[in-house]
């Protein structure tokens, strides 16, 4: 197995990422994502042909209910049930401070 990363590429990778590690840090990580790297090889040789695919982990649909318009008897009188009003509008608080 050839090691997919190696010091210089860690060094990189640091580097990209702005993050400072001394030796036995740079030491430790290396040795676990070359570890992981590994892992991965490893699942790739798995035959997944008749596995499906999954988007969301789950085979659920969500339920959806129809829009339906409500039409009032008399709006007049839901316009007048409001606190505040002007010229037919219903008046709110701002939403913009």
């Amino acid at each position: 197995m050839t090691a997919l990363i190696d010091k210089k590429i860690l060094e990189y990778l640091a580097d990209l990422g702005r993050i400072k590690l001394n030796e036995n840090e740079e030491e430790k990580l290396l040795k676990d994502l070359q570890n992981i790297l590994a892992y991965f090889q490893e699942l790739q040789k798995l035959d997944t042909t008749k596995v499906e695919p999954l988007t969301g982990g789950t085979i659920e649909k969500n339920v959806f209910r129809e829009d339906k318009i409500r039409k009032y008897e008399n709006p007049q009188k839901l316009i007048e049930s409001f606190p505040e009003k002007e010229n037919n509008f219903l008046k709110i608080p701002p939403v913009f401070g």
